[in-house]
């Protein structure tokens, strides 16, 4: 999480004990447009969607006044795709949410975009980096994609706002380069975070980490992750999130999903699923309640925003940021 005011904090801590005792999400992942420009392998989205339907910023302050949010995540498909982004942005952060988390590709992210999407009231920019190198631009299918980041974010951080994330989804073909991927982060000035690659959304189980090597190369590389996050480095992971995450990989499941009630998703034309790998589509949250979260066994994932949103209450105060618990608890 980027840094926050001592006001926010406050705010992040008590809408979190609120959205427990009532019920209500504790994200929305806004999916503002199907439609990106890459192609990675590991997505089953990629390419333009013509005429797709969207609705408007007012639309979407009016569906955060109603689902309450505590945070939100701004994604697609690229967001940075739809001009009107900042005002969607400015929409939601209006309608009572305390955190927002702009999800990229970074394709499309230049410093004068940045700084009016902080104007709006974005707190974090999430942007996807696969490998530290140019294996990244095959992955995602777009060339010169890594140069790109490797120009852009060093002079994004250096503007001091402490607000870049790198993601990594862990993957069959990128588990060796988890140590070195931080590595990156640092050198960039930028922090670090990690979710785990599923099969859920494309069938692909290519990507899996599927023999005893891959887990123990992930094992190794989580341990020492969670040695550097104790000495300082700027990683984003709970420690419980990254022993989780092996959990996942080496039993390929993951019970208990709390998709509908603690996170779901808002499609581009206003629409309600449960989250991104499961699309049928609901009016109300209160039908998708009823229709689907009820009886819900899905288990095939262990995406960031699950991961982040299914810790317990007591997890949630143990790893707020150290500047938080401070100014909260002392």
């Amino acid at each position: 999480m980027a840094n926050v005011s001592l006001l926010q904090g406050i705010e992040l801590f008590t809408g979190g004990i609120r959205n427990y005792i009532t019920n209500r999400p504790i994200v929305v992942s806004y999916e503002v447009t199907l439609s990106c420009n890459c192609n990675c392998l590991h997505c089953d989205l990629g390419g333009f969607i013509k005429d797709e339907k969207h609705i408007t910023p007012e639309e979407y302050g009016d569906l955060t006044q109603r689902l309450k949010p505590l945070a939100a995540q701004i994604s697609g498909g690229e967001p940075l795709l739809r001009k009107d982004v900042a005002a969607i942005v400015k929409a939601i952060k209006q309608a009572g949410v305390k955190y927002a988390i702009l999800v990229t590709n970074g394709v499309l992210l230049n410093e004068s975009n940045y700084l009016q999407l902080r104007e709006a009231g974005v707190d974090q920019f999430s942007v996807s980096l696969d490998f530290p190198d140019e294996r990244h631009d095959e992955f995602r299918q777009r060339p010169g994609l890594y140069k790109r980041l490797e120009q852009t974010l060093p002079r994004l951080a250096k503007l001091g706002f402490r607000d870049i994330i790198l993601n990594t989804a862990i993957t069959q073909v990128n588990v060796r380069e988890i140590l070195p991927l931080a590595k990156k982060a640092a050198e960039w000035g930028v922090d670090m975070s990690y979710s785990a690659y599923t099969a859920r959304r494309t069938g692909n189980k290519d990507y899996c980490l599927n023999n005893g090597e891959d887990l123990e190369i992930l094992r190794h590389a989580i341990n020492e992750l969670i040695i550097l996050k104790k000495q300082g480095t700027h990683l984003v992971n709970p420690e419980l999130t990254l022993r989780d995450t092996i959990k996942f990989f080496e039993q390929k499941y993951m019970p208990n999903c709390k998709a509908g009630i603690r996170f779901l998703v808002v499609m581009p034309d206003g629409s309600l699923v449960p989250c991104s790998l499961q699309r049928t589509k609901y009016a109300t949250r209160e039908e998708m309640l009823e229709k689907f979260s009820r009886t819900n066994r899905c288990g095939d994932c262990y995406v960031a925003i699950r991961s982040y949103s299914e810790m317990s209450f007591l997890s949630h105060t143990k790893n707020l940021p150290r500047y938080i618990r401070q100014i909260v608890f002392h």
